[in-house]
């Protein structure tokens, strides 16, 4: 299957889109976006890869679907357009950039700045249902992202992999421990983040990461 993807993802992942469960999502996610509002714009469904290339891959963030309202998703985890008011998880992110490095709050929610730095903003399922969260779970997306991430941690080294809540720890169980820095801790939603996330200090933890192996740090 011919899928338009960046060209370093599309030569490693090639053997994804030739299994029987891809052409089977494939044809569900079409099915879906003929029938009613589906989230993001289908430009915009692997945008994490095409602003990211494999190469680029330094810090890893893993969500679990896209946001589910008008003009939110454009194919980043956590990120929103620029415009839109801020979700509480990434309210929540910003807030924790801010005590650990001091950065203030953006004026926009748009993470593309991240994307283009090596950070690679990964949900796990990347289609959702207008106004239904998890509609599009269990369809094959899940089985596309696992090989995403083990081909991450096959093919680079030194990448900080950063997994919120247990759904993203779930995620990371292919990761080779012993290549990259694995930074643990609850999500950032409203319903958890005071019981960690809130002084994890991953983002200066990250770049003192990356500095110690030669890499460029983030601005976040």
């Amino acid at each position: 299957m011919d899928v338009k993807i960046e060209e370093s993802w599309k030569k490693v992942l090639a053997g994804e889109f030739d299994k029987p469960y891809f052409a089977q999502l494939i044809n569900f996610v079409k099915a879906e976006y003929a029938a009613g509002t589906v989230y993001p714009e289908g430009k915009n469904i692997f945008n994490a890869f095409n602003l990211c290339p494999l190469p680029n891959v330094k810090v890893v963030i893993i969500g679990q679907d896209p946001y589910h309202e008008p003009r939110q998703a454009h194919g980043l985890c956590f990120s929103v357009q620029d415009g839109v008011e801020f979700p509480p998880s990434l309210q929540n992110i910003f807030k924790e950039i801010e005590s650990d490095l001091g950065t203030p709050v953006p004026p926009s929610g748009n993470l593309e700045r991240w994307a283009r730095q090596g950070v690679f903003l990964l949900n796990s399922i990347l289609t959702v249902r207008a106004h239904q969260a998890a509609s599009h779970a269990n369809k094959g997306w899940e089985t596309f992202t696992d090989e995403v991430i083990k081909q991450i941690s096959d093919k680079t080294e030194n990448v900080v992999f950063m997994l919120w809540g247990n759904y993203a720890k779930v995620k990371g169980k292919v990761i080779d421990t012993k290549k990259h820095l694995i930074l643990n801790t609850v999500h950032p939603s409203p319903l958890s983040v005071y019981r960690g996330f809130f002084g994890c200090k991953h983002f200066s933890r990250a770049n003192e990461y990356l500095t110690a192996h030669g890499k460029t740090p983030i601005n976040w």
